[in-house]
């Protein structure tokens, strides 16, 4: 009967796996993927709208505003646009292709109030007030209360009059009211003489006066101008005209809006971070494969085909909910490749330990065995990760946002092909023991393993004390150098360019400054690229650090342009904080949960000093913490995590088989029982890591040399600190 349960458990986990990868297939032949800007190229501008004298700032608002909003994006002509609400008061608008982007956001981030107002007089050159501005010709007016606004415009066209040397104009159409209205007031202004301020009507667009026009002397008084139509005339071009134009006929935006974030991404820096990508998944999915392989045999060979079947349902998943795949999404479903080994290699080291310590045993027993002591491990580890996944979706934002929503589809596609579908080949392939099975040997490490003495840790004074003198070089670079906080943080805008041959930032830096930017920081972004980041700058300044970028290059080409107000700056940077901060509450909760408190306290004191020894090394190297920085130390904290969790799950399991060991004893022995998962996860890790680290550059290249450094810290720290501190708790409280 048992047996026979077991086969139905088998054909059951078969027809879920198989079901899942026709569905992931159907997917990936039916479906096209999002792309974000940083990888098809274009102009993003996150809006954040004001309260009005009139009108509050609310969703209701904010909605209106995007539908204006919508409006002249659609006038502009940009294919596929984007525009979505952000929480109450946020509006993201995605304009695919657009490289140059002053026009766009000019048009977008005006408020667009036109009203129409009669003069009163000439002003007085001491004469204030909301109603008192100057004209075309720089002369103050004094107006009248508006007699209608813009909501009274039916359309608006651009054109010019057909006699020579005419300028450009607008045509304007009222409607209903307004066309009443616009009668009476210029019929009010043709009973004033000519050449009087009282027979001009003026028309105000954002408390700007556009035009003021003296009412012709054809025009009746009392009567006014009559058909509802009139020409906005001034010293406009024909791009002036037409924006005028557009916003009119879009319409005003209910509440004003400030521009908080804008980032535009060239193309070709798109193209290559797609290539770099991918390049990178395949090269460290072929050395990961060639190393399973090595190390397990026949078992590794069927880790392979669910590695691959783990890619290709990471990617049907992603497809589904319709994420968008960004730069730092990419890179972490690449990373996920390599983490997607840590749980198959726990259940094939447990499925040893299994076959190895007891005679005459079945493989398919241990293999059963195996998993069994595997799962607490995997889920715990798991979890942790998508704790970080959370809070990186939660308070992230943008392109890193989408790193934790790649992040935590990659932790449960894990889960899905290591619990089900790893477990349904393995059953199949190792039901006779094959000679080759990978399964039934020890391998090298677990060899000199059973050679160490797991007393070890016996003194954890003095591995705190070596930990303890690393910790003091990271936090005097924090405090001696500071760190170098990106623009993400500060506020301010970054600007990227390509040059002709390699760039000499310090040649660069100078040309920058003697263009006016004395305080701009110039680094170098890969052989022949350079980054600019400066305060914020007005509409004409980043051509000419362009220029000077040039002049001191041969040439420069931007690829990308990046924005942020002041205000966000400060959230970002809170958000940041809060970020780690509840990333170390959530792992210290969960782990009191599930283990003793004292464990969950010492992996929290490592995983602290994991997260301090990564910022250290980014400050004495003068990397820039940035956005994708922030996703990969919340990615090291799960790292850290893990291997800590790995360790006192087996901790857990010693102390019931064994109360009586000291505990130190318990745990030196448990960090070499799972020595061997360290060791094969962590190159499994490395390959992907090292991939991405030679093979991108700027922004990626960091993400992959701190996840790097994490990676090595983190497996550290598991043995050099949080064992120690959990031996001082255990003796210290009882």
């Amino acid at each position: 009967m048992p047996r026979t349960n077991a086969r139905r458990g088998l054909r059951g986990r078969a027809v879920v796996c198989l079901a899942v990868l026709a569905a992931s297939v159907y997917l990936l032949l039916t479906t096209a993927p999002r792309l974000g800007l940083d990888l098809r190229g274009g102009t993003q501008v996150v809006l954040q709208t004001r309260d009005s004298p009139t009108t509050k700032a609310d969703a209701e608002a904010t909605d209106r505003t995007l539908e204006s909003l919508r409006r002249r994006v659609d006038a502009l002509g940009v294919a596929e646009p984007t525009l979505v609400r952000s929480g109450d008061n946020r509006i993201i608008v995605e304009l695919p292709g657009v490289q140059d982007p002053a026009k766009a956001v000019e048009v977008i981030g005006r408020t667009a109030q036109l009203s129409f107002h009669p003069v009163e007089a000439v002003a007085g050159p001491d004469a204030q007030g909301d109603l008192v501005l100057p004209d075309d010709t720089g002369q103050r007016l004094r107006l009248g209360p508006a007699a209608f606004t813009g909501e009274g415009v039916d359309d608006a066209s651009h054109g010019t009059d057909t006699q020579p040397g005419a300028g450009w104009h607008v045509a304007v159409r009222f409607r209903g009211d307004a066309e009443r209205t616009w009668e009476q007031l210029t019929g009010q202004a043709a009973c004033s003489p000519a050449g009087s301020p009282q027979r001009r009507v003026a028309i105000v667009l954002d408390q700007k006066i556009i035009s003021s026009p003296q009412v012709d002397p054809s025009v009746r008084c009392g009567v006014g101008i009559i058909g509802g139509t009139t020409q906005i005339t001034g010293r406009f071009s024909q791009t002036e005209a037409a924006d005028l134009a557009l916003l009119i006929k879009a319409g005003a935006l209910p509440v004003p809006v400030e521009i908080l974030e804008q980032r535009t991404i060239g193309a070709t820096l798109g193209a290559q971070a797609i290539d770099t990508s991918a390049r990178a998944a395949i090269i460290g999915l072929a050395l990961t494969a060639v190393f399973l392989v090595v190390v397990y045999w026949l078992a590794g060979a069927v880790a392979v085909l669910a590695l691959l079947a783990y890619a290709l349902i990471s990617y049907a998943a992603l497809l589904a909910i319709g994420a968008t795949l960004t730069l730092p999404g990419l890179a972490g479903l690449v990373l996920a490749i390599g983490m997607a080994v840590d749980a198959t290699v726990l259940v094939f080291e447990r499925t040893r330990e299994e076959y190895l310590g007891r005679r005459r045993s079945s493989l398919p027993g241990a293999l059963e065995r195996g998993f069994g002591g595997a799962l607490p491990a995997i889920v715990d580890s798991n979890v942790t990760t998508l704790i970080a996944g959370g809070l990186l979706f939660w308070l992230a934002s943008g392109p890193v946002q989408g790193f934790g929503v790649t992040l935590a589809i990659g932790v449960l596609a894990s889960l899905f092909t290591t619990l089900m579908l790893t477990r349904v080949l393995l059953m199949v392939t190792m039901s006779r023991k094959p000679p080759l099975s990978g399964l039934v040997h020890e391998g090298a490490v677990r060899r000199w393993v059973a050679r160490q003495n797991p007393g070890f840790l016996s003194r954890p004074k003095r591995w705190l004390t070596v930990a303890g003198c690393t910790l003091a070089v990271a936090l005097a670079g924090l405090l001696v150098a500071g760190p170098n906080l990106g623009v993400e943080f500060t506020g301010g805008r970054v600007l990227e360019y390509s040059t002709p041959a390699a760039a000499n930032p310090d040649q660069i830096r100078a040309a920058v400054a003697d263009a006016g930017f004395p305080r701009a920081v110039v680094q170098a972004s890969g052989d022949s690229a350079v980054t600019v980041r400066t305060e914020p700058l007005e509409q004409q300044q980043p051509e000419q650090i362009r220029v000077a970028v040039a002049s001191a290059a041969g040439g420069a080409t931007q690829l990308r342009d990046e924005q942020i107000g002041p205000s966000l700056g400060t959230e970002l940077r809170v958000k940041a904080v809060i970020a780690l901060g509840l990333a170390v509450l959530a792992q210290l909760a969960y782990l009191a949960i599930r283990f003793d408190w004292r464990l969950g306290l010492a992996t929290v004191v490592a995983l602290a000093q994991d997260v301090l020894l990564v910022l250290g090394l980014f400050t004495w190297l003068g990397k820039t913490f940035d956005g994708v920085f922030l996703a990969a130390l919340l990615t090291v904290i799960g790292y850290s995590v893990n291997d800590s969790v790995v360790v006192f799950d087996r901790v857990r399991e010693l102390r019931k088989a064994r109360p009586g060991d000291p505990f130190s004893r318990s745990v030196g022995s448990a960090v070499l029982q799972t020595l061997p998962r360290t060791v094969n996860t962590g190159i499994g890790v490395l390959f992907v890591l090292t991939a991405l680290l030679v093979l991108g550059d700027g922004s990626l290249a960091d993400f992959a040399l701190a996840l790097l450094f994490g990676l090595v810290v983190g497996t550290v720290s598991t043995v050099a600190t949080a064992g120690p501190v959990a031996i001082l708790l255990h003796r210290r409280v009882t």
